[in-house]
């Protein structure tokens, strides 16, 4: 059961542990098929046209560089959430302040 607000006591807050574990996962989900698409399906290329062996390997690279750099992100776009100080952070989505509870 998550504890109520500091500021305006409503339940509805989530854990930022979990919300940064996620939002690595989502980025490098995103950033994986973003790198794979683009290497396969550029402009100026046929889709009809057969597939080299060649264009696999470029697609696994490209794949792997975005997931990289979309965990990167996800990371990013959470971490500055979080409050100073030990405990566990969480974060309100009623009014967005962010705190932390000591176990």
């Amino acid at each position: 059961m998550p504890p109520p607000c500091i500021r305006c006591e409503t339940q509805r807050v989530i854990n930022l542990e979990t919300a940064r574990k996620l939002g690595i996962a989502a980025g490098a989900l995103a950033g994986s098929l973003k790198g794979a698409y683009t290497s396969l399906y550029y402009p100026g290329r046929l889709l009809t046209s057969p597939f080299p062996l060649s264009r696999i390997a470029t697609a696994v690279i490209a794949a792997a560089t975005g997931g990289i750099a979309g965990a990167a992100t996800g990371n990013q776009l959470v971490q500055h959430l979080f409050p100073h100080g030990e405990g566990t952070p969480w974060l309100c989505l009623g009014c967005g302040h962010s705190f932390r509870v000591l176990n």
